[in-house]
């Protein structure tokens, strides 16, 4: 098992987490300051017996909390989590202005004393008899001392916890000869390093370089005079003297530092001047956590954070591994490629603005074939905690399942027909096989072969959408295609006619078998396809775009599914690596029978898609939900697989008749928006990664299976694509 996470700043907590014990010589002298009365004897000596006997020396281990970071491929900053806002760095790093501020107000004796200042005690009780404001005695070994038990004992669940740590005297008693030994196993500046990155400076900000970068922008080694000063003003009272919520009173804080800075000489009365005259000069960074400040791809992120808070490496109980991302110091590698996404986000949002009157949404979903990897996850919302459809926000993930975005997907139309062709193809069919296409209507109650399903067979069931009918009605969305084609000619102008006859001379379950081996699910519950109903076969189901895109994938890889895959990488603040999956692939379907209908996909989407003029190989499929709400292209390079989706987060309403992004649509097919949107994005994106031929069939009845060879059959280029969705 990883050990627990924890700060650690050069060596300085390693010798604080393994310190336990102190000298009886340090014992006495701190007995001595907090007990005065024990060298009276009497009940009072005893009563310091007692609070040793009840209250052992012992500096508890305990994680300190450090922001976990969600990293793209390239090592860039996509998200950080925290509990506290802490960037631990080492003394060095911190300017000497700060460490000279925080030593003035706080423990002007702190290079000369053993742990315990017995002048600032001394002070500190005769202040404290009189009327005044209390003061402390604490140095800040001790305060150091303190932030690390009050952090063990935060871990540990206890309640009643205050800023300064736990109040009692026989804590105190316990904290100061901790603090003396502590002395004795660090130098100073290991100390004073440590203490700079755990001690609270204002809001969630813990340690100088969050504060420093939150309040002003900047790394702590470039603080100057009166902004380490305004910091360690802070100290005292963190939330009541925050210059961004009280600037007033952090400003009076702050001369008051600038003064202890004169009276010990690490600055001039000329600087003191300069510096108590200046404005705060605020330029606030904050660093917000979580995928709602995400710096780019927060549906990505928010995927990212499923996975962690769902799996049980990561810690028994979902608390647990919520503090674990949020306290732990995780660094999260991930196979996000940042500059595909960026070409993601620009292009759907150029397509479908967000908040769009239309009520449509785009997405761009892309995955390696041969690994799996996850490389953009874009839609055309904002990802924003407080939902508002018409403002285009929400946190619901479009790209991914139910499981992991709280989306049921979306249904994919003409996209599945691409199964149903290779699953003819491993029955033993082939592409030019001829298909009676010119039947549009079948009897409800007719048997179809399912001989995965009890009896072997499954019947077609009216829907009860239509009054009054006896049959299931076919149209194809060009006229003119009800006649005999062969299965290609079928596929490429995507003829339902065809594919449903096709479907009908089969075994239904030849085709979820088919499905299962691609793990193509329901987006909603993540069911398998059942062939309880044919309709199927036209994609009258919801799937996620991550689904049809990893399964398209299959075909680009010749037959080889690789599982998506999103974690590269995990390593927590000790540099404990813990599990992520593997590139997991497996052949599911024979490679010549992926080649043969790569065949008809690289013409639809050269052909079609492109014009004629692809940028690189490329294959594809349009698609067309049957009430026209959603809208389809998932296609391939040899290097990248990508769906593109546009439509309705309802699945209902359909999409023509109404005006996107400034343009009213009569008709709307996913040769209409999806298609171009893809090719114009993986002209951007696809290039980066391998851009070679696909595997040439080998029974493929084709001579060139790039030519055109449906050129003057009576449909478009742009019709063909659509055809039937």
């Amino acid at each position: 098992m990883p050990r627990k996470p924890g700060l650690d700043t050069a060596s300085t907590v390693g010798k604080v987490l393994s310190f336990l014990g102190i000298s009886a010589v340090c014992g006495a002298l701190a007995a001595g300051l907090l007990f005065p009365l024990a060298a009276t004897g009497g009940a009072a000596a005893s009563l310091g017996d007692d609070v040793l006997d009840e209250h052992p020396v012992q500096l508890r281990e305990a994680p300190l909390s450090t922001p976990s970071v969600i990293e793209a491929a390239d090592g860039t900053e996509i998200a950080r989590f925290y509990a506290e806002n802490r960037e631990p760095v080492s003394l060095d790093e911190i300017s000497q202005e700060m460490q000279d501020a925080i030593v003035s107000i706080e423990d002007e004796r702190f290079y000369e004393h053993s742990g315990t200042d017995v002048r600032a005690l001394a002070r500190a009780a005769v202040s404290n008899m009189g009327s005044g404001p209390t003061e402390g005695g604490s140095t800040i070994t001790h305060q150091y001392v303190s932030l690390i038990l009050l952090n063990a004992d935060y871990l540990e669940g206890r309640e009643n916890l205050v800023m300064g740590g736990t109040t009692t005297v026989a804590d105190r008693f316990n904290e100061a000869r901790l603090a003396a030994d502590l002395e004795t196993q660090m130098t100073k500046e290991e100390i004073l390093e440590g203490y700079l990155n755990i001690v609270l400076l204002g809001q969630q900000n813990y340690g100088v370089e969050a504060a420093a970068q939150h309040y002003w922008g900047i790394p702590a080694s470039e603080l100057d005079i009166a902004q380490s000063a305004t910091l360690a003003g802070m100290v005292q009272a963190p939330n009541y003297y925050d210059p961004q919520a009280n600037p007033e009173a952090a400003a009076n804080r702050r001369n008051v530092v600038l003064e202890t800075m004169v009276r010990n000489g690490y600055i001039s009365e000329e600087q003191r001047e300069e510096a108590a005259a200046s404005d705060l000069d605020l330029d606030p960074h904050p660093a917000e956590s979580g995928c709602v400040s995400a710096a780019f791809a927060p549906y990505f992120c928010d995927y990212v954070q499923r996975l962690i808070l769902d799996d049980e490496a990561f810690g028994e109980t979902r608390e647990e591994r919520e503090t674990l991302l949020l306290r732990g110091g995780l660094r999260i590698a991930t196979t996000l490629d940042p500059q595909a996404q960026d070409e993601a986000q620009r292009h759907v949002d150029n397509t479908v603005p967000p908040g769009d009157s239309s009520g449509a949404v785009a997405t761009l979903t892309s995955v390696e074939p041969t690994t799996g990897n996850i490389l953009t996850m874009a839609q055309s919302t904002v990802y924003h905690p407080e939902g508002d459809e018409a403002a285009g926000r929400t946190t619901m993930n479009f790209n991914v399942d139910f499981a992991y975005g709280d989306s049921g997907g979306f249904p994919v139309g003409s996209t599945l027909k691409p199964f149903v062709a290779a699953a003819w193809l491993e029955e033993g069919g082939a592409m030019d096989d001829v298909i009676d296409a010119s039947i549009t209507e079948y009897d409800y109650g007719q048997p179809w072969e399912a001989s995965c399903m009890p009896g072997g067979e499954v019947q077609l069931l009216a829907d009860g959408t239509e009054d009054d009918s006896n049959s299931w009605e076919i149209v194809n969305v060009v006229n003119g295609m009800e006649q005999e084609m062969t299965l290609d000619y079928g596929l490429f102008y995507s003829v339902n006619t065809a594919t449903v006859a096709t479907a009908h001379q089969m075994d239904l379950c030849a085709i979820t078998d088919l499905t299962e081996r691609l793990d193509i699910r329901s987006a909603g519950n993540g069911e398998l396809l059942t062939p309880n109903t044919p309709a199927f076969v036209l994609g009258a189901i919801e799937l996620s775009p991550m689904t049809l895109a990893t399964a398209y994938a299959t075909f680009a890889n010749d037959g080889v599914r690789c599982e998506e895959r999103a974690l590269v990488g995990i390593t927590d603040g000790q540099g404990n690596d813990y599990p992520v999956p593997e590139t997991t692939c497996e052949e599911v379907i024979d490679p010549d029978i992926a080649a043969q209908v790569n065949d008809t996909l690289i013409n639809i989407a050269e052909q079609s898609i492109a014009a004629g003029n692809p940028a690189f190989p490329m294959t594809g499929k349009t698609g067309t939900s049957n009430t026209g709400s959603n809208t389809w292209f998932v296609g391939s390079t040899e290097g990248m697989t990508t769906a593109a989706q546009i439509g309705r987060t309802d699945g209902i309403r359909p999409l023509r008749g109404n005006t996107i992004n400034g343009q009213y649509y009569e008709r709307l097919f996913g040769s209409t928006l999806a298609a171009p949107m893809w090719n114009q994005y993986m002209n951007s994106a696809a290039g980066s990664y391998r851009t070679g031929d696909f595997l040439e069939a080998q029974d493929s009845p084709f001579d060139d299976r790039r030519a055109n060879r449906y050129s003057g059959s009576g449909a478009g280029a742009g019709a063909g694509a659509g055809a039937g969705g």
